[in-house]
């Protein structure tokens, strides 16, 4: 059974909108750290200015995000290698966010990070049951949507939506 404070700090969290729907873990400073340091990056540092909104999305920032989704402190360099290769002008990730389409990132993980970090690319690689695939997923997404501003029916006008904007990440 959860506390009343942790469940008092959930609903905080959809209050404020900082969540995809589901329930969220409430980032607190100490497990923010555990993301940050083993990185050896300052927790300002800027990685990306994420569109539509152009939000500052420091290395504190993803981490708080990162936490809330789920990850585990191992993931994080992964989720920042995605944030930052999204801003890839190419990538035209100022239209995924704002499209009236379906568009959503998948986030195709390959190396031997994927299997030390037990990314699934197999059977049910798109469904349930993979730790590192769901957290890393959700976290890039909401990092798009806590920090580029991405919220639907505001700035992301996509019709239908899409089952991948809770998250979408495989191994290769």
């Amino acid at each position: 059974m959860l506390s009343p404070d942790v469940m008092e700090a959930i609903e905080l969290l959809y209050q404020t909108g900082w969540t995809d729907g589901l329930p969220v873990v409430p980032p607190t400073w100490e497990r923010a750290k555990q993301f940050i340091e083993p990185l050896g990056l300052p927790a300002d540092e800027v990685i990306a200015e994420v569109p539509p909104l152009d939000g500052r999305a420091t290395v504190e920032r993803i981490a708080v995000n990162a936490v809330m989704a789920g990850c585990l402190p191992e993931h994080m360099p992964v989720v920042i290698a995605a944030i930052r290769a999204m801003m890839e002008e190419r990538f035209n990730l100022r239209g995924v966010q704002c499209s009236t389409g379906i568009h959503t990132p998948l986030l195709i993980v390959n190396g031997p990070i994927a299997k030390r970090l037990n990314i699934n690319s197999g059977y049910n690689c798109f469904g349930q049951g993979w730790r590192a695939n769901a957290t890393i997923g959700r976290a890039v997404k909401l990092v798009l949507v806590n920090l580029g501003g991405a919220i639907p029916g505001e700035t992301n006008k996509s019709t239908f939506g899409h089952p991948g904007s809770y998250t979408y990440c495989i191994a290769d």
